[in-house]
């Protein structure tokens, strides 16, 4: 809200002896332009807060002039940064982020296959997506904290762009691997992220990160059903090309709407504030600079050993659920597909409601240490399957306890540091998870291939038996 200096009208109900004067009425917060009726309705009741005394003592009246600036001046803040609208339009974003991104993996099978890609190329493709997306977490974190929330964001949707359309316009297996090189910032659900941290409270930081897994899971029901239906009745490409419009339209909403600086500065300890020249010598390749965010924030190596650890055994599987699910259980594609959307169906349910439920009634030690006790008894289940319900059943546990670490953990680590350097640390964390995801079809694929399903459990019961004895002070 944004007050501007007036005149005051001879039909206002308050009393000539306690109107202020004109010079005293000159309340400029922003610039010198007239005001409408509606302001002097608003300032009705602040004027009236000031007895006739007051009115007549300049100086105490300039000091309430200056303290009323004050609060305006954080309450301006407030709705700049922490008011749900910002937050609304990042889950909304989110949602199409999603739906586009689903678009185009939907399809890429497809399209590869057109362009004479075999299994082990389109293998190397995706080897090559989870590296760059390795490599650019860190460095797109670093940027989202140098240059903001919505620069940061907005680079993510235009690399989406630049991806799916360069997509969308390959001819040969060349053009679909360099339509993977613009991954490197597409990061959209880290600096989605970000700016959630930056515009919630701690206490209630988990329930709205788990609130963007909400959005990104409706996308990512929705995103496969419209590829598909563009794809039937168009081509490939044209889906491709959708998401590229789509992706276009999120920068748009971003520019719109998303604030220039989302990290409220009231939160920022003078001993943290980066400054404008550290920021120029730092640069968004500073190596120097994350080395010492894990030295030097307490917890930091701590919650990204864990994070790395603890989603280990849960990628192994994922990677290769739909070959256990073919091959083991002879499901079909279409089964498969409806087998994995409810896992999708009972994450989003638990991320997007489950997490606030768990946060506000147990304290963040007790639910990661029930989380491991669920993930434990899930993967030691998994050893006994021997059809498909018990699969089912397994995959239930499995998802809940795995949406919830992963949720807790993000939190946990964005609170290690101030929140000049959350996307930096977020930055970290995703390379962890991208880590883990480039070696795990390499590894699940040995697994099963040696041992079968059960070795997947013995590997998740050995991992969760360690972390639940792991001290967690």
């Amino acid at each position: 809200m944004i007050l501007r200096s007036h005149k005051m009208h001879s039909n206002q109900t308050i009393s000539k002896d306690a109107r202020p004067k004109p010079e005293q009425e000159e309340d400029l917060l922003d610039d010198g332009s007239s005001s409408t009726a509606a302001h002097v309705e608003e300032r009705k009741p602040i004027l009236t807060d000031y007895n006739a005394g007051d009115m007549h003592d300049s100086a105490d009246m300039d000091g309430r002039k200056r303290a009323y600036g004050s609060r305006v001046t954080r309450r301006s803040m407030k709705v700049r940064l922490l008011n749900v609208d910002v937050v609304t339009v990042v889950y909304i974003n989110m949602f199409f982020y999603s739906t586009c991104f689903w678009i185009q993996t939907g399809v890429l099978p497809y399209l590869t296959r057109s362009l004479n890609l075999d299994t082990v190329a389109f293998g190397y493709l995706q080897t090559m997506f989870h590296l760059i997306q390795l490599i650019g977490g860190p460095l797109f974190g670093r940027f989202a904290d140098l240059y903001g929330g919505r620069v940061a964001l907005s680079c993510a949707f235009v690399s989406a762009a630049v991806m799916y359309g360069t997509l969308g316009a390959a001819t040969s297996s060349f053009g679909v691997f360099i339509s993977r090189v613009p991954s490197l910032f597409l990061h959209a659900y880290h600096a989605s992220q970000m700016i959630i941290v930056d515009a919630t409270d701690p206490s209630k930081r988990a329930a709205a990160l788990g609130r963007i897994s909400l959005s990104y899971g409706l996308g990512m029901v929705i995103g496969p059903l419209i590829g598909g239906q563009i794809a039937s009745k168009f081509s490939e490409q044209c889906a491709a090309f959708v998401a590229c419009a789509g992706s276009i339209l999120s920068v748009a909403i971003v520019l719109k709407f998303i604030p220039a600086n989302t990290k409220d500065q009231s939160r920022v300890t003078s001993g943290k504030h980066v400054n404008e020249e550290s920021k120029s010598s730092e640069g968004v390749f500073s190596i120097s600079k994350m080395i010492s965010l894990l030295t030097q924030s307490p917890g930091a190596i701590f919650f990204l050993f864990y994070m790395l650890i603890s989603g280990a055994p849960s990628n192994l599987f994922q990677s290769m659920l739909s070959v256990i699910t073919m091959e083991t259980f002879a499901l079909t594609s279409d089964q498969t597909g409806f087998l994995l959307s409810i896992t999708g169906v009972i994450s989003m349910l638990v991320q997007g409601i489950g997490i606030g439920i768990l946060t506000k009634r147990f304290s963040d030690s007790s639910i990661l240490n029930g989380s491991i006790i669920l993930l434990l008894a899930s993967y030691l289940l998994l050893c006994f399957v021997s059809d498909i319900k018990h699969l089912v059943c397994v995959l239930i546990l499995m998802t809940c306890g795995q949406s919830v670490i992963g949720t807790l953990l993000t939190s946990s680590l964005t609170k290690t540091v101030s929140v000049t350097d959350t996307g930096t640390m977020l930055g970290l964390g995703h390379a962890c998870q991208s880590l883990v995801s480039t070696i795990s079809p390499t590894i699940g694929a040995y697994l099963l291939e040696q041992f079968g399903i059960t070795s997947f459990g013995i590997v998740g019961v050995v991992v969760y038996t360690l972390l639940l004895l792991t001290p967690k002070s």
